[in-house]
């Protein structure tokens, strides 16, 4: 099966907003046997929308088209693709009663407007929105072109394709052979290395093939295979990913295309029943909320610090001044001393300390670059240096991630 990918919206023409949601797309639709021949952008035109739509009717069987489902005059995605395929736009119940309680929840009026969002074709089958108010919408015309229409943002486009999508997709598209995907994650490692690690893999690859994937910080090798009996798939990708992690599993932390380090070391410190804290200053908080960020993380971080001074080094974390004026702040001793500090008055079993100089600016004689990064345990103190590269917010990233990275390794050992 042909599928293509139109992306809709002039800020994505304009280059404002990152087209991420093609990518996603590509990537899943491969993993459901749906080869993706063709990706384009269509600003919000009608008349090119509606070109767009006509080239895709000759050369691609589905046409997926994500963006433009709101209810403003610019979102035209909707109107255009029903006038396309000559059908009348109805209102799904589902759809407009999640507006209703939206609205209800807000205290605040609907406009008429709002309205457009849960319109739906009255023969297509509508996909219910599970984090917004854009209702999707699949629809095969007599002939045999498919349609999937799915909203911009992207955490409502990926809960919404992997819910309702692509069952849907299933159903429709069956076939006898399947691609099983495997995603594996590693830190720690480059691209470029990875790939020169696994060259003779990659070159003589066939069935299961290997895909990586640069991520910032990281890389992800996306396994897959094509089977008609899923048994035999899931051994082929098990005999695959032992022959890779035997030459690079050093820098295998997890799977799934969406996972990611701090989900797995949180995971890791509930099913030990342990508990972090943070002592952070080039950081800045990046550290802590990103621990934040993850559901459940209360059960395992009870707080934290932000000394971004030697002022507040001293009075949050009780730092010795004279240890301050002789080591300075960027260095040993003081990351190993904030460490022990942040566990200490944080009672945690662990705690991470971050200080350095994130630039562009060198700091105490040390360039841009130059991060400590202290773990505390009940065993002691440990301390790293690294020199990290690129600009200031790449350098802060680098340390939080290096910092979970530390600290998934004392787990599982």
């Amino acid at each position: 099966m042909k599928a293509e990918i139109i992306a809709v919206g002039t800020e994505i023409l304009l280059g404002q907003i990152d087209n991420t949601n093609t990518t996603f797309l590509a990537e899943e639709l491969a993993g459901l046997g749906i080869e993706v021949y063709y990706q384009s952008v269509v600003g919000d035109n009608p008349k090119r929308l509606e070109e767009a739509l006509e080239l895709a009717d000759q050369r691609s069987d589905l046409t997926v088209l994500c963006g433009g489902l709101g209810p403003t005059d610019d979102d035209l995605t909707k109107q255009v693709t029903a006038k396309h395929v000559g059908q009348e736009l109805v209102t799904d119940e589902g759809g407009y009663q999640n507006l209703l309680v939206f609205f209800e929840k807000r205290e605040r009026p609907m406009t008429e407007n709002n309205r457009l969002q849960a319109l739906v074709f009255k023969d297509g089958e509508s996909l219910q929105n599970s984090n917004g108010l854009a209702v999707g919408i699949f629809y095969q015309t007599p002939t045999g072109n498919s349609y999937l229409l799915l909203p911009g943002p992207p955490n409502e486009l990926k809960p919404m394709f992997f819910n309702e999508a692509i069952p849907l997709l299933q159903n429709h598209f069956q076939t006898d052979e399947q691609l099983i995907s495997r995603v594996l994650r590693f830190y720690g490692i480059g691209e470029s290395e990875l790939v020169t690690k696994l060259a003779d893999l990659i070159k003589h690859q066939s069935n299961p093939t290997i895909a990586s994937y640069a991520k910032p910080n990281e890389v992800t090798l996306r396994l897959t295979v094509s089977t008609t009996d899923k048994n035999d798939g899931k051994q082929k990708l098990d005999q695959m990913e032992e022959v890779i992690l035997d030459r690079v599993g050093d820098y295998f932390y997890g799977y799934g295309e969406n996972n990611s380090l701090v989900e797995v070391v949180v995971e890791l410190l509930k099913k030990q029943k342990k508990t972090v804290s943070a002592a952070e200053s080039l950081t800045a908080g990046s550290f802590q909320a990103m621990l934040g960020s993850v559901s459940g993380v209360s059960e395992v971080f009870p707080g934290g610090f932000v000394t971004y001074s030697e002022t507040t080094k001293e009075q949050l974390l009780n730092l010795d001044s004279k240890m301050l004026e002789k080591y300075g702040t960027v260095s040993k001793e003081c990351a190993e001393a904030m460490a022990i500090q942040a566990k200490k008055l944080a009672h945690s079993d662990f705690a991470l300390s971050f200080t350095g100089v994130a630039g562009p600016d060198s700091l105490e004689d040390q360039k841009a670059g130059t991060v400590w990064i202290g773990l505390a345990t009940e065993e002691g103190v440990e301390s790293y240096l690294y020199h990290f590269t690129r600009n200031r917010n790449y350098i802060r990233h680098s340390a939080v991630m290096t910092g979970l990275d530390l600290l998934r390794k004392k787990l599982i050992k």
